[in-house]
């Protein structure tokens, strides 16, 4: 996850890249003309690529589409990547640098990731950039994050509709200053019909909340008789989490570097049948090539959701 320092500087600009992402964050939902898709997970499906290694020198794609890396197969590829960020902080120390020097770095990393995922067609990314228990880290340090959060989306909004990109944000955002929520709200507004890419930012969450405050909206539902206790679904909750923002709220493969080997309570329900890929590389690390290795794991897997081999 993204950890920032008191003593952190501000970014550079971030106008001359494309497809760059912002964070921004809101319980607020945008809705879009188009259906949701609250479907079970989706059908198994059989790796495209066997390839030994991953070569990321680019090749052309059989519809003349934009660039794929050799060794992965469009038709396989994830709909929706989930990415917990972590090892600035040690990234900095290992280069007998200062944190914020591992945090800058890092936000560089973000940057590549969601221009490379616009790229190569992948619908939504989501990325862990402050758990609700980031609210304990000290007041400095928290007052800076907010801060920077809120000067990076003013300057780079306009970026999100030239590159089509959508903003939503999950987490409980009651804590940010009012102005900043307001300034979400207009960002989200902005981007509402966006179809290239759906960047959901993580702020102030919890996987565990997440399905509390679904369970409450259900239990004031029966309250006001408009269901039954036997009404409850699994598609009912699914329909309540937060991540019922976009259109795919079930990650396909979800992303951790630094060495972790946890989920850190992050998209606790959602991750039921996602696949895993844990890397030693840190956040700032984690370039082209890394997202390249992590892809091709995913689809040299076989999907089975429970089913047995060669089921339908």
């Amino acid at each position: 996850m993204l950890t920032l320092q008191p003593n952190y500087f501000p970014l550079p600009s971030l106008q001359n890249f494309k497809c760059i992402p912002s964070i921004s964050f809101s319980r607020r939902k945008s809705h879009r003309t188009k259906p949701r898709n609250f479907s079970s997970p989706p059908t198994p499906r059989i790796s495209a690529s066997s390839a030994a290694e991953t070569s990321v020198e680019e090749k052309r794609s059989v519809d003349g589409g934009d660039t794929l890396p050799e060794g992965l197969s469009r038709e396989a590829m994830p709909r929706h990547v989930a990415v917990i960020m972590d090892g600035n902080a040690r990234w900095a120390r290992a280069q007998g640098l200062p944190p914020a020097a591992g945090h800058e770095a890092g936000v560089r990393s973000l940057k590549q990731m969601v221009k490379l995922s616009c790229m190569w067609e992948i619908k939504v990314l989501t990325v862990f950039a402050f758990s609700s228990q980031n609210w304990f880290r000290p007041k400095a340090e928290v007052d800076f994050l907010i801060s920077l959060f809120e000067s990076v989306l003013r300057a780079d909004i306009e970026n999100f509709v030239r590159e089509n990109i959508r903003l939503c944000v999950i987490g409980d955002s009651s804590k940010l200053p009012k102005s900043l929520q307001m300034l979400i709200n207009e960002a989200e507004e902005m981007t509402k019909n966006n179809t290239r890419l759906d960047l959901m930012v993580a702020v102030s969450y919890s996987g565990r909340d997440d399905i509390v405050q679904a369970c409450q909206k259900i239990a004031y539902k029966v309250k006001d008789g408009l269901l039954e206790p036997g009404d409850i679904t699994e598609l009912l909750i699914e329909q309540e989490l937060e991540t019922n923002a976009v259109d795919f709220p079930f990650p396909d493969l979800l992303i951790r570097t630094s060495g972790e080997l946890r989920v850190s309570n992050f998209l606790l329900w959602q991750l039921a049948y996602t696949e895993l890929f844990f890397t030693g590389s840190l956040w700032p690390d984690f370039g082209e090539a890394e997202y390249v290795q992590a892809l091709q794991s995913y689809q040299d897997r076989q999907r089975r959701f429970g089913l047995r081999d060669g089921a339908a």
